[in-house]
């Protein structure tokens, strides 16, 4: 096998040196700047280089709450900083470079909190160690406290009775100064909206039942039971009734015959009418033409040519009726002093029976507010309307005699714990008052072809029909 010779190229100019191999060379250069970069194998250590497998037992998993991980992520520097560390371990070729520190401006508060030089600065530190001491203090007493489990947390206290000299029963301390000075003195004082304490209605939570609705209930509680039920009813009765002879009952029913008469009647009114009117407007047209030509003739030979509208005359009073006038004013108003005084003789004479009427009217309209308080005041423990529906009373659960077993394996169940639940919290104002709906029925979505995929001379008409056959076979 012949070796190839290596060809000798002429270096007699600078283009004939480009054309030479330096890939060696290069490669070498590189090689070199990355020991210089990372450091070479043989200064680094075994422990670097060489890694001992020993399977370790399986640690658990700790799992970092959301401001532990924000911690950690807050000390790793920021991804947007990463290209401008410097990674490589070349060595400054300066060796004395001039490096200036840029003062800040202002006071370095951190340097002053790490190394105090200052007294008051050092006192700072000593105070903020003590007060870190009390709080850690506060919190391992409260970790070891057994909380008390007969309290009544829904209890409404007073923070004014554990903290002496702050409630004054003279009222010389107001509320309001009483809570700031209990936070100025560090008591945890949290002001609750009366809104929150004030009742919005009387429900209770929980209605024991009536004591018909037993199982084996006795004769006179399951009379009552009924005769309440039959209340109930018989108002819902009447109510209707009264709702149909307000409504439908008023109007009285007649034959499909008469109906298409008085609408014919309706329809056609003032038709004959109008042609009386027209016949009469031609004769009283014809009748003012004539009489209109011989007034022209007579206007003609007898006066001259008056306008339609005649000139206004201005006529101005005289003295002597303005004068009558005044007069007529003065003894006007001399009649109306009169009797105005003769009223005021007339009412202090008759004093006592107005103090009566005033009284009265006092009285009536004392009545009055009394009574728009009261419905006021039930209005406040009425169920409010929260939504577009009105709550009413549920029906109440009965058994008649024959349903009635004695025990409670054969008993028919009526009610449901859930609903009358739900009903309470209606009630109560929990919750507004809803209507079961049911399922809701998808709607139908027509569906046609695309212009794009119809066949060509396919029309909408021929496709209907053909849907519409379609249609009829899948019937039969």
């Amino acid at each position: 096998m012949s070796v190839q010779k290596k060809k000798r190229i002429s270096k007699k100019n600078k283009s004939a040196w480009r054309k030479t191999d330096i890939n060696d060379v290069e490669e070498y250069l590189e090689e070199q700047r990355q020991e210089e970069r990372i450091g070479s194998f043989t200064e680094k250590a075994d422990q670097e280089l060489f890694k001992v497998d020993v399977i370790p037992a399986e640690p658990k998993k700790k799992i970092l709450t959301e401001k532990q991980k924000r911690k950690l992520n807050a000390k790793k520097p920021l991804r947007s900083f990463q290209s401008l560390e410097n990674t490589s371990k070349v060595q400054d070729p300066i060796v004395k470079r001039n490096i200036v520190k840029q003062k800040k401006s202002g006071r370095n508060i951190e340097d002053e909190v790490i190394n105090p030089t200052k007294p008051r600065h050092i006192q700072a530190n000593e105070d903020s160690a003590k007060t870190y001491a009390k709080v850690e203090e506060k919190l391992k007493k409260r970790a070891t406290k057994i909380p008390d489990t007969n309290k009544d947390i829904w209890a409404e206290e007073d923070f004014r009775d554990k903290i002496p000299g702050l409630k004054d029963e003279k009222g010389w301390i107001s509320k309001e100064l009483a809570t700031y000075h209990a936070q100025t003195m560090g008591m945890p004082v949290f002001k609750v909206h009366d809104s929150i304490r004030h009742k919005t209605t009387k429900a209770k939570k929980f209605e024991a039942p009536h004591p018909g609705t037993s199982y084996n209930p006795s004769l006179d509680d399951h009379l009552s039971l009924i005769s309440n039920v039959v209340d109930k009813e018989e108002k819902i009765i009447k109510e209707e009734k009264h709702l149909k002879r307000v409504t439908t009952k008023m109007f009285s029913k007649v034959t499909p015959e008469e109906r298409d008469l008085q609408h014919l009647k309706e329809m056609s009114a003032g038709m004959d009418d109008d042609d009386d009117e027209n016949e009469n407007e031609n004769g009283d047209e014809n009748e003012e033409i004539d009489s209109k030509t011989s007034t022209k003739n007579d206007s003609h030979s007898t006066s001259s040519y008056s306008t339609p509208n005649p000139p206004v005359e201005n006529k101005k009073k005289t003295k002597t009726v303005r004068n009558k006038e005044l007069r007529q004013k003065e003894l006007q108003k001399k009649l109306e002093a009169k009797k105005a005084l003769k009223k005021q003789t007339a009412d202090l004479n008759r004093i006592k029976s107005l103090k009566s009427e005033v009284i009265a009217e006092e009285e009536e309209l004392k009545e009055l507010m009394k009574r728009r308080r009261k419905t006021e005041f039930k209005k406040k423990f009425e169920p409010k309307r929260l939504g577009r529906l009105k709550y009413n009373e549920p029906d109440q659960d009965v058994l008649m005699p024959e349903d009635l077993t004695g025990n409670v394996r054969n008993i028919k169940t009526q009610t449901s714990l859930l609903v009358d639940r739900f009903k309470n919290f209606q009630k109560r104002n929990i919750l507004p008052v809803s209507v079961a709906t049911g399922k809701q029925k998808a709607p139908k979505i027509k569906r046609f072809p695309r212009s794009s995929h119809k066949e060509p001379g396919v029309s909408h008409q021929m496709l209907r029909e053909q849907r519409l056959a379609q249609k009829k076979l899948n019937v039969v």
